[in-house]
């Protein structure tokens, strides 16, 4: 699991160019993937959303332009991030360790998390307090990198492990903030291996939707009623 204060650190160095390193290093797709999240979170019709480990805001900012009847409030742990994406434009936003959040029970009819579970320190912790803030009903969406698997596989660790690395530093100036993502994805739970934890922690009916044959996943679940 990462460690926290490695995560915060590497976060709040390079904040002023996480967006354009995120575009660049996924050649664009990552704003495809957030506009398949946001399809699913409009069937949802949720009241209001809670965006985890929101960043710089890449989804929150998504979704309040394509959902603008939604209250939208993002939270991260890393005021530099949230800084960031207040200057973007996202007006509501609560700096909170996302396995701990200074909110009642039952509050949210949906949580996202993109990019940023995998970057926690407890992933069955955190799942278990995203269940604690949903209402009864309500959705989680978790949006991360996974690994493909038969032709895409190897080449894709090649990317992911000597290729991204060094195209981050230069767009950065701090390659050591992604030299672990490599290890990070690899030993990300993925497919049917996070479902089983979703249900485990107590969301029905888990999905997994892979992207791009499976570079990243879409995964959801859905708190009793």
């Amino acid at each position: 699991m990462p460690d926290p204060s490695f995560v915060h650190a590497a976060f709040s160095s390079i904040a002023s160019r996480y967006v354009t390193a995120n575009h660049v290093l996924s050649l664009g797709a990552d704003i495809l993937w957030r506009e398949r999240a946001l399809k699913m979170i409009a069937e949802w019709k949720p009241k209001n959303l809670l965006d985890i480990a929101t960043g710089t805001g890449d989804l929150a900012l998504a979704i309040k332009k394509a959902l603008p009847e939604v209250e939208v409030l993002g939270t991260d742990f890393c005021r530099p991030m949230l800084d960031v994406a207040v200057q973007r434009g996202l007006t509501h936003v609560l700096e909170a360790d996302a396995m701990n959040l200074p909110l009642p029970d039952a509050c949210y009819d949906a949580a996202t998390v993109a990019f940023g579970l995998r970057n926690m320190a407890d992933y069955e912790k955190a799942l278990r307090e995203f269940h604690r803030i949903l209402t009864p009903g309500g959705h989680l969406l978790v949006l991360d990198f996974s690994m493909p698997e038969g032709v895409l596989a190897k080449p894709y660790r090649l990317y992911l492990h000597h290729v991204l690395p060094r195209i981050a530093g230069l767009l950065t100036g701090n390659m050591g903030a992604y030299d672990y993502l490599g290890d990070s994805i690899e030993t990300f739970p993925r497919g049917e291996a996070f479902c089983q934890l979703l249900a485990r922690c107590g969301y029905l009916a888990p999905q997994a939707l892979p992207l791009m044959g499976g570079i990243a996943t879409i995964y959801t679940g859905q708190k009793p009623v």
